[in-house]
């Protein structure tokens, strides 16, 4: 409880504060927003904290856009900041690398099904109970956003190139595109040298889901580029998704991540807050999360204002 702390304030003062909480019965504390660095993690963050703040929360937007998620996961777990949206599966696969083979051993504890969202989420929530004083994984979306190579329908034809093991013959014969935190990320270089032979060693490190990695396939820089599903540009340019046939990426819905020290302080508010968050999460598809992306990145419509037309399309904020 904060009353002890308002009563110095003086009664008169005290009063006014009360006035301006509304029917909550105390202040709001301030949410603390981050993302990875990437348009639509910016988005979605952007669209949680709208959501909060038209239910008289306010929201420090400093942390949105912090960086990739070797940066994003510590600085939630530090307390740089209290909330952001994350993709589950690439999430666990931070915490929790992917095993090299598929086949356990016998009587080792089998390896989740990293295609089921309900899995993994599971799994990545009793990672984070863990961490930072403990993380909670709030209800996660229908929208997802896999992890996804890209090439020209050209280089594709040209290579005759429909999966990534085709991709794997190529050794030495294509310039490869990744994510910055590719290097480090098991999902990204360790499995695609694992299942399909790339190395990625010289491959030219981009922000993957975002203009560079797009303008660098456009200008031939790159021949095949890392992307997300979701990407608009794959659809406004006509280029060709190689098919992930050894099923490398894990399902990577959207669910917010909130330090549990936040939770602890909204005492009461806990479930109204879970819920404005979860409300949002359910709202979202796969397919409003791309055109929303397309109204951001290649409309070059005000992220912000894209996000509050989406929220007030769905009725979640006046």
């Amino acid at each position: 409880m904060r009353i002890s702390r308002r009563l110095a304030i003086g009664a008169a003062a005290f009063a006014l504060v009360l006035s301006a909480c509304g029917s909550g019965g105390g202040s709001k504390p301030t949410v603390k927003i981050g993302s990875d660095g990437f348009y639509e993690a910016k988005l979605m963050a952007e669209i949680y904290g709208q959501a909060l703040e038209a239910k008289g929360y306010t929201v420090d937007r400093t942390g949105i856009g912090v960086g990739a998620r070797k940066v994003s996961a510590p600085a939630l777990e530090s307390g740089q900041f209290d909330l952001k949206p994350e993709y589950i599966g690439s999430g666990l696969a931070f915490y929790e690398p992917p095993a090299a083979s598929p086949a356990p051993s016998a009587g080792a504890t089998p390896q989740i099904d990293r295609g089921d969202p309900a899995a993994v989420a599971a799994e990545l929530q009793s990672v984070l109970s863990g961490k930072g004083g403990g993380i909670t994984v709030l209800s996660y979306s229908p929208a997802a956003d896999q992890n996804a190579f890209v090439t020209t329908k050209a280089f594709a034809d040209a290579k005759s190139l429909k999966t990534m093991s085709d991709l794997g013959k190529l050794a030495g014969q294509f310039k490869l595109g990744v994510a910055t935190d590719c290097p480090t990320n098991p999902v990204c270089g360790k499995a695609l040298k694992d299942a399909y032979g790339i190395d990625i060693a010289s491959a030219t490190l981009l922000a993957a889901c975002d203009t560079p990695m797009v303008q660098a396939i456009k200008a031939g820089t790159v021949d095949v580029g890392e992307l997300c599903s979701t990407q608009p540009d794959i659809l406004v340019n006509g280029w060709v998704v190689l098919e992930d046939d050894k099923h490398t990426q894990p399902a990577d819905n959207i669910a917010p991540l909130v330090r549990n020290d936040l939770l602890t302080k909204l005492g009461s508010d806990k479930d109204a807050f879970e819920k404005i968050l979860n409300d949002v999460s359910a709202a979202m598809d796969t397919a409003a999360l791309t055109d929303l992306g397309k109204q951001v990145s290649v409309d070059n419509k005000d992220l912000a204002a894209v996000a509050k037309a989406w929220l007030q399309s769905k009725g979640l904020v006046s």
